[in-house]
């Protein structure tokens, strides 16, 4: 076992150099073999995806942190930190945190590191002998939703009122998550007042529904195994099922070049009581997910760099790889994030308009 070294402002020093009134701002960390300080242990668990992956494996490490992983399902995910707090650090549902802070967050500091995007109305699906035509055909309708406080429910419903007029309380909604399973049953979730809500039994789905014309459309479907959603249907083939947008690449593209906004997914919380005693681990976390996330940047386009010498992609496409789609921080993301903010009041998932600073980490609000 380790010796014990006591810290202050970064230097070693003795208890003999310490009053009383200071002991408690000491951090106390182990010497491994050979007096160099060894690593604090974190356990985090993240999604599968391009940016956090460098870190699941381990090829980006954050300064004087030794992570023990996990890769899970962000639905399972979230349920599991939202309802036991297993993990020190984890990706985090963004509506759902946002529910959380409004309601004290004794838990989690937020980071402001947003590794999952997507233009979640785009994924829309609905029956094709409902006459639905266009997003405005949707009021009125019966549709189904996974979860009615997650982000992506959260997202499509903003874009879909904002963009093309669709009322949220003209629809009769229908959630698959139990109680038991959900994010909102760890939050304490409530349908907003005059929302129509009413939960799928358990021995349907989404799927099934859609199949058998119970529901005309659902904003979100996720018949991947987790052991949170249970869709299984598979309906890329079908010719009764079809995407809202039939091309969604355009939607995106066409709403993009609109906001200038790609719609944030998850963000990263870590274990408040471990920021308190340890408040370093917040910038040391942040560097590491920046590093990861900069890592794929530079690959893509060393990747992509062959294509433009050959002529078969146009030289300006450079310019194209020289945006970041997935900034990090606060500074970059304020649009986004403040119309996200907006929209869970607006939907009355939050009390109130959430200021930023009461979502990250203070000394991550001007990154």
């Amino acid at each position: 076992m380790g010796a014990l070294v006591f810290l202050r402002a970064g230097a070693r020093c003795t208890l003999a150099a310490l009053t009383p009134l200071e002991d408690a701002s000491i951090i106390v960390r182990t010497l491994a073999p050979g007096g160099a300080l060894a690593k604090l242990q974190l356990s985090m668990v993240l999604s599968n995806n391009d940016r956090t992956r460098p870190l699941l494996s381990g090829a980006i490490q954050p300064d004087g942190i030794d992570l023990v992983t996990t890769s899970v399902h962000p639905s399972e995910m979230f349920w599991r930190q939202l309802s036991f707090q297993e993990f020190d650090v984890s990706e985090m549902s963004v509506s759902s945190f946002l529910i959380h802070v409004s309601r004290g967050n004794p838990d989690w500091v937020g980071l402001p590191v947003f590794t999952s995007r997507t233009f979640f109305h785009t994924n829309v699906l609905i029956r094709t002998d409902r006459g639905i035509n266009s997003p405005g055909d949707l009021n009125g309708k019966r549709m189904g939703v996974p979860e009615y406080q997650q982000t992506a429910a959260l997202w499509a419903r903003g874009v879909l009122q904002h963009e093309f007029d669709v009322d949220p309380a003209s629809i009769e909604w229908h959630m698959e998550r139990t109680e038991a399973l959900s994010h909102g049953g760890a939050t304490g979730f409530q349908p907003p007042a005059g929302v129509k809500l009413l939960r799928i039994p358990q021995e349907k789905n989404i799927g099934s529904m859609l199949a058998s014309g119970e529901l005309d459309a659902t904003l979100l479907y996720l018949p991947e195994n987790n052991l949170v959603d249970r869709s299984k249907e598979d309906f890329t083939n079908s010719t009764i099922v079809r995407r809202l947008f039939p091309d969604a690449q355009a939607e995106g593209a066409r709403y993009y070049a609109k906001t200038g906004f790609f719609h944030i997914n998850h963000c990263v919380v870590v274990r408040r009581t471990l920021v308190e005693q340890q408040p370093w681990v917040v910038l040391n976390l942040f560097h590491a997910f920046v590093k990861a996330k900069d890592s794929v940047n530079e690959r893509a386009k060393e990747l992509a760099d062959v294509y433009f010498k050959l002529g078969l992609l146009p030289n300006e496409g450079r310019k194209a790889l020289a945006v970041d789609p997935y900034p990090y921080g606060v500074v970059a993301n304020r649009g986004v994030l403040e119309t996200i903010t907006q929209y869970s009041h607006e939907q009355g998932l939050t009390p109130r308009v959430l200021a930023l600073n009461e979502v990250f980490a203070a000394n991550t609000l001007d990154l």
